[in-house]
């Protein structure tokens, strides 16, 4: 891979990352390669660098949209599923990419969006999950589910996730759904806290059509995606999720693979 340009994008409001971005920024100079950390740049450049954690990566490929770029993340966060290289490997990954001796895997994005009645109220793209979730003292809601035009069930939960593979180590686990490799084509269909015990998580094919209506609406319920952006739904609401257009691709060192992150962030033995 060669590469003349680097977008930069980092974990906002941390002044240790902050100060890790500039030392990167110099970095790349004194190598010829320009170094920017404006969002706009992205056409411009040939690599993006995350500096945060999983949630910088996500905001970081959503500032992208179109001009989707390899990325290369470095772990300032917490679980870093996404991130996988440590602050201590970054200048030994860094060197590793320009001498072409990493990996780069796909991974695939959802199209999200939201109707009610026949307009289009809200549009996403998403590289982890979008989940459909009542608000804090919000009853049980009701959500009709249907896979390309096929009537699946009611769900009587607390919501309902959908999610990519990448998505799946986050709360899709949590509530109970698989691990699922990140590399795979699949849309994973998870219930939160399901009242019907027989309601399990579903895998889905990749270019499936998933539609959720909402049927009750006792208090406050929402759509959220990745965690960061969403919306209020109303009684009625179309909730649609397919594979998008749009792939991001990460890079990962030679020697690293997703079972060394599974053990080392689980503790499995």
């Amino acid at each position: 891979m060669k590469i003349a340009a680097v977008l930069i994008v980092t974990k906002p409001h941390q002044p240790e990352v902050a100060k890790v971005a500039s030392e990167l920024a110099q970095w790349f100079q004194k190598r010829s390669i320009r170094a920017s950390m404006e969002p706009g740049t992205s056409p411009q450049a040939d690599l993006c660098v995350v500096v945060g954690g999983d949630g910088t990566l996500l905001a970081a490929a959503r500032l992208m949209g179109e001009h989707q770029l390899p990325i290369l993340a470095i772990n300032y966060g917490g679980m870093g599923f996404l991130t996988e290289v440590t602050r201590e490997e970054m200048y030994d990954a860094l060197e590793s990419v320009l001498a072409g001796k990493t990996v780069t895997n796909s991974r695939m994005m959802m199209e999200v969006t939201v109707h009610r009645d026949d307009a289009l109220v809200e549009g996403y793209q998403a590289l982890n999950d979008v989940v459909i979730h009542k608000g804090t003292l919000a009853r049980i809601i009701e959500l009709d589910a249907h896979v390309d035009g096929q009537y699946v069930s009611k769900f009587r939960s607390d919501g309902l996730i959908l999610s990519t593979p990448t998505g799946s180590t986050a709360y899709n686990v949590s509530a109970g759904g698989p691990i699922v490799y990140p590399t795979m084509g699949a849309i994973i269909m998870t219930p939160i806290a399901s009242h019907t015990l027989t309601n399990r998580p579903l895998v889905l094919p990749p270019e499936s059509r998933v539609e959720i209506t909402l049927r009750s609406v006792p208090d406050d319920v929402y759509v959220t995606v990745d965690g960061q952006v969403g919306a209020k739904l109303q009684h009625g609401d179309r909730v649609t999720v397919r594979k998008s257009q749009r792939s991001v691709e990460l890079i990962t060192p030679k020697g690293k693979d997703f079972f060394d992150v599974l053990r080392g962030k689980l503790k499995w033995g």
